[in-house]
């Protein structure tokens, strides 16, 4: 039959926060109880009568508690089949009594692997009973319920109220689901946990929080979060995000971890900084990064790794933003930008810590480390005759953060801690590279002295070419041209200079 009547239950949790109200519920309703340890102890201080599963099986809990309930006493009640009667008669030979709601949760392997705490606290922190009672009693939902965390808890009491201490069929195998979803999480996390260094290839990641969001891409596309955006910010005032302002906040995090130890800010339209500088104050480099493109900047993305003061907060109000992320804001700054309703202001608390990249295509997966290679001073290598000044430098390594988060394909220009502009995603790069200049002249900046970062190396000379006449004095790239030469003549024979990388930095 369909309706079921819950007659007895097993209950062994590691959490048992809420569950008084069940156990109130069940011994209003007569079942009987069986469980184990500290969960009878607690069901007890309820004044529940509880049976004892070391009396049901006549086996103490052993080996220091590794086991205590896999015993078939308690797994034939479990898993026997109430329809079919070879099933009930071995029951009833074996005195194994028929179980009918199971509530266990899991060891926190998750949490102890996160603590810090040694091998031997986590490896005993991988379940065994409890894994294996979820499987059973899920793979029998046509008979048995299982709830197996207790995030089910306040589920089972509704039903359990509502239906008169029953269950139906779609009770159960909604619960058997949830209960697959919670073993199939913790056995990723103990695998991936084993699998340290990837010695082993599988497309294993499992999160379970998760926020349906207004849409995806556009209108029509369903869109979902997994993850906790509450671990990285504090959303202050505004709108909630959607997935294009997750896609655009990644880009704009990633960006300014770049900055660390100097006062950057940040301006992204499509996941591309259009705006970018370096500053004594955040107002100034707001103000700097502002002018790179102030056409652009109207609907962005803003992002600074300082404090937002009052200051700041007012040179910036005027202008219409999707989002301002920063580490804090001052109590006026925000009386300042709380002036608009839905404006989105997220504070952040943490950096990112994911060193795994993956996307959907062709019906499958793929996946790759993040870039986590900033170009640094070592990285320079200096192939011209002429070497870039300590000023050209600092422009350079500048320039190249930018250019690393940058579509490609991609050419930036920048100068004393400013981007002056870029050429985005193009098809080729002296495309992008005419991209970049024509726009520097739109909002009136001189790329005399100035510098340029390319994402990739330059297969012919051109873009050295095209750059020295715009007034560029210093070229930034990873090298790895069969004609690179060619570009590093015209360099020298025009007094430019070049460092090559040997690190490219792509961005499809």
């Amino acid at each position: 039959m369909s309706v079921k009547k819950i007659q007895s239950a097993l209950i062994s949790v590691f959490h048992k926060d809420n569950l008084e109200p069940i156990i109130e519920l069940l011994k209003d309703k007569g079942v009987k109880i069986y469980s184990t340890g500290g969960t009878q102890k607690f069901i007890e201080e309820q004044g529940a009568e509880v049976t004892a599963v070391e009396d049901l099986t006549s086996y103490p809990s052993i080996l220091g508690g590794r086991v205590k309930t896999l015993h078939p006493k308690v797994f034939g009640g479990i898993l026997g089949r109430r329809e079919l009667e070879s099933d009930k008669a071995q029951l009833q030979e074996y005195d194994i009594p028929e179980i009918d709601l199971v509530i266990v949760d899991l060891y926190p392997f998750e949490q102890t692997l996160a603590s810090g705490a040694s091998e031997q606290d986590i490896i005993e922190k991988i379940d065994i009973g409890g894994i294996s009672l979820i499987r059973a009693a899920a793979k029998n939902f046509k008979d048995v319920v299982i709830v197996a965390s207790q995030n089910q808890y306040a589920d089972l009491e509704k039903v359990l109220e509502e239906k008169d201490g029953s269950t139906d069929l779609k009770d159960r195998k909604a619960f058997a689901a949830h209960a697959f979803n919670v073993s199939s999480h913790y056995d990723t996390a103990i695998f991936n946990y084993f699998n340290e260094g990837d010695s082993i290839k599988g497309f294993k990641h499992s999160i379970e929080e998760n926020k349906t969001l207004r849409y995806g891409e556009n209108p029509h596309q369903e869109g979902v979060f997994f993850g906790s955006l509450d671990e990285l910010f504090d959303q202050l005032n505004g709108k909630e995000l959607s997935y294009n302002n997750l896609v655009d906040v990644d880009a704009a995090v990633s960006l300014i971890e770049e900055f660390e130890g100097e006062t950057a800010f940040a301006i992204l339209k499509h996941t591309n900084a259009c705006g970018m500088a370096l500053g004594n104050t955040v107002k100034e480099a707001y103000k700097k990064a502002f002018a790179a493109d102030t056409l652009s900047a109207f609907g962005g993305v803003l992002i600074t790794n300082e404090k937002v003061d009052k200051a700041s907060a007012e040179e910036m109000h005027s202008l219409f933003f999707e989002i301002l992320i920063a580490p804090d804001f001052s109590t006026e700054a925000l009386e300042v930008l709380k002036g608009k309703k839905n404006r989105i202001l997220l504070k952040k608390k943490t950096k990112l810590s994911t060193k795994k990249q993956f996307k959907s295509l062709l019906n499958g997966v793929i996946e790759q480390d993040r870039d986590l290679h900033t170009d640094n001073q070592s990285d320079l290598k200096v192939v011209t005759k002429e070497a870039p000044t300590a000023e050209e430098e600092k422009a350079l390594l500048f320039a190249s953060k930018v250019c690393k988060h940058t579509k490609s394909n991609t050419i930036v220009l920048a100068n004393n801690g400013q981007l002056l502009a870029s050429g985005v995603g193009q098809t080729s790069r002296v495309d992008a590279l005419k991209q970049a200049i024509e726009k520097a002249k739109v909002f009136g900046f001189d790329l005399k002295g100035s510098v340029m970062a390319s994402d990739a190396f330059f297969p012919f000379p051109d873009c050295v070419e095209i750059a020295d006449q715009a007034g560029i004095s210093a070229v930034i790239q990873p090298g790895g041209s069969i004609k690179d030469q060619d570009s590093i003549d015209y360099c020298d024979a025009h007094k430019m200079k070049m460092v090559t990388t040997g690190i490219r930095h792509f961005k499809h």
